[in-house]
């Protein structure tokens, strides 16, 4: 009985489509159809004020955040994860060794040596970079490229710092989607998007908040004042 009304639901989803595409020429490209696109495109506001609202948004969120400066990234990192008795950390292939604590084991993630999926479990947290942060939602969102390693490094520990520079984050959505169109190294846009905004947090039938369900339960984000290296990296160690 469930399939037969499966079939007709998606009959009827099929059959609106075809109403809906009914006057659209066989032969007619998505490029050729101009779409109207007059909505704001950037944010006007000072940075300073941007930052700030990054910063209050990603909090309202329940995520932790701290401003940082990049000289005093080892430090912090060290102090987090002491704080959070992180004592087996996994971070991606490219994030710089003088970072790091020395007193703790660091699993480094590779695309040609990845780490296996019980040992991310096993691991007490994850340390990443990101793409971008969006101040009008408090959403980081995670590319896949330098400092973040594979997705699923941000899904399974249950503690998870995230590295922002003040220059990643844009004022609203448009900049972000902007930004995230630039072509990628191999010159294509093709590269997987997680957008985040706070930690995991689902509400079971009685709409009861649970935690840690999708993905970490702890979520606490360093912004980073303004580097003097272009590049947001230090020495890797590969």
């Amino acid at each position: 009985m469930s399939s037969i009304r499966d079939q007709q639901a998606r009959e009827a989803v099929l059959r609106r489509i075809r109403t809906a595409l009914r006057d659209v020429p066989e032969d007619e490209q998505p490029q050729q159809v101009a779409v109207e696109r007059n909505y704001v495109h950037e944010a006007t506001a000072p940075r300073d004020e941007i930052i700030e609202q990054f910063i209050e948004r990603v909090s309202d969120y329940k995520a932790t955040v701290r401003r940082v400066e990049e000289h005093d990234l080892p430090r912090t990192i060290a102090a987090s994860c002491k704080e959070h008795s992180v004592q087996m950390l996994v971070v991606a292939a490219d994030m710089p060794v003088e970072w790091l604590p020395s007193d703790i084991t660091i699993l480094r993630d590779a695309q040609k040596q990845p780490l296996p999926y019980e040992q991310l479990e096993q691991s007490d947290g994850v340390l990443i970079g990101c793409a971008l942060g969006i101040a009008q939602t408090g959403t980081i969102v995670l590319d896949g490229g330098k400092l973040q390693g594979r997705r699923v490094l941000s899904l399974l520990p249950d503690y998870a710092l995230c590295l922002i520079w003040e220059e990643q984050i844009v004022g609203i959505v448009p900049e972000a989607i902007a930004r995230l169109n630039e072509p990628t190294d191999d010159g294509t846009h093709m590269r997987p998007l997680t957008f985040v905004s706070g930690p995991s947090a689902t509400s079971d039938i009685e709409l009861s908040r649970v935690e840690g369900v999708h993905g970490p339960r702890t979520l606490e984000v360093f912004v980073v004042r303004d580097k003097s290296q272009g590049d947001h990296k230090g020495t890797p160690l590969l």
